[in-house]
């Protein structure tokens, strides 16, 4: 159980601030956060600030105190292939790479402007590992929630800091617990996965199932020993246009895995069960809040959405992280003030945390960076006249 969340300093604690926002209380002011940045934004910046940014944890920013940002812990579930598959370069070229990766598709990709393992497009993706019901199996035998090395290293020290934290507890890095959509796509692709749904249902009700309760059997051995603060299930199940899948579909194939996961999580103390979806998931909100999820993250502007939408349209039952446009951030200082200033009435109203709406791309400069942070410090802390 959680012991303590106030700050050694008698100071509200990066907890505390997390909590009251998120249950729509007064604080001292609003969390910092961010998600993380391109590689080749990184690049950009250790050009444009040098020493400064050399000790960032670039990749899902756990509180970085040069910018202000509020800390959060992660606990380190590996929630992917054991014995993992070893990336095998199959081809290569002038311009491309063909590879098996990780997931064990086959995929084409582009070696120019590499940076930090960042591309500047999205890979092809040429072949699936599941093509055939009987191909699930092999995924399956990699997937065994018993094996050895899901659970982080020297776990039992780390519970005993994690019991006197004073910042949120976050089970799984961003992008750890793949969930249901995500998960089928890699193995399947988007076309195959499309089709699936009313070609082979037997298999999607096998794999959603089996899911869940791989989700749920990788993280019971922690949960039993510790509560934790918010779990992040990652699908990137829509589009610009909308959801890839639609409500009936996933009312049919997910929706009573995903309520039976998160009753598991809410029956060992998890407070927070967050989403994250690019795109505009909007058609399936209702059916994400009612199988127990409470937070939307990135809220992707670019989509047509906006987080001012979502709360006039669901209320406070869905709380909000991101919807940051991140191409307003190359626009210069004055449309940044603008756009922060568009979300003034959620900050004062809770259950919102600003962040770019996704990671920040190379267009953005150093200073332009700052000058957000600078801005969105003034706004979580109330001080809106900095903004005019």
């Amino acid at each position: 159980m959680q012991k303590n969340t106030q700050s050694t300093t008698g100071q509200t604690s990066d907890l505390q601030r997390f909590l009251a926002c998120m249950e729509y209380e007064s604080s001292d002011r609003r969390p910092n956060h961010e998600l993380g940045v391109w590689g080749q934004t990184r690049e950009r910046w250790e050009q444009e600030a040098g020493e400064s940014v050399k000790d960032f944890t670039w990749d899902w920013f756990a509180g970085e105190e040069d910018l202000g940002l509020d800390r959060r812990e992660y606990i380190d579930v590996n929630y992917g292939f054991i014995p993992p598959i070893e990336y095998e370069v199959l081809e290569e070229t002038d311009e491309y790479v063909f590879a098996r990766i990780p997931t064990g598709a086959i995929t084409k990709a582009l070696k120019a402007g590499t940076s930090y393992g960042t591309r500047w497009c999205m890979d092809q993706y040429l072949e699936f590992p599941v093509k055939e019901p009987e191909d699930f199996a092999a995924v399956k035998s990699r997937l065994a929630a018993s094996a050895p090395g899901r659970c982080p290293e020297h776990l039992d020290s780390r519970l005993a800091e994690w019991e006197r934290r004073t910042c949120p507890l976050v089970l799984g890095r961003n992008c750890a617990a793949n969930g249901f959509y995500w998960r089928a796509r890699e193995f399947m692709g988007t076309e195959n996965l499309s089709l699936a749904w009313y070609d082979q249902p037997k298999l999607m009700h096998e794999i959603m199932e089996f899911f869940a309760d791989f989700i749920i059997e990788t993280s019971r051995p922690i949960l039993k020993r510790i509560q934790v603060d918010c779990f992040v299930l990652n699908e990137d199940m829509a589009m610009k246009g909308g959801p890839l899948l639609g409500p009936e579909t996933f009312r049919t194939f997910i929706f009573p895995h995903l309520k039976r996961l998160i009753e598991f999580f809410r029956s060992h103390g998890t407070k927070y069960i967050a989403v994250d979806s690019d795109g505009d998931p909007t058609p399936l909100i209702p059916l994400l809040l009612d199988a127990g999820v409470d937070t939307i993250w990135p809220i992707e502007r670019a989509s047509e959405i906006s987080p001012q939408r979502w709360r006039k349209q669901f209320g406070r039952s869905l709380r909000l992280s991101g919807g940051v446009d991140k191409r307003v951030l190359s626009r210069g200082k004055d449309a940044i003030r603008s756009h922060l200033r568009e979300l003034i009435p959620l900050i004062e109203e809770g259950g919102f945390i600003p962040t770019v709406d996704h990671t920040v791309p190379p267009d953005v400069s150093w200073d332009a960076f700052r000058y957000y942070l600078d801005m969105k410090r003034a706004l979580l802390s109330g001080d809106f006249e900095a903004l005019a």
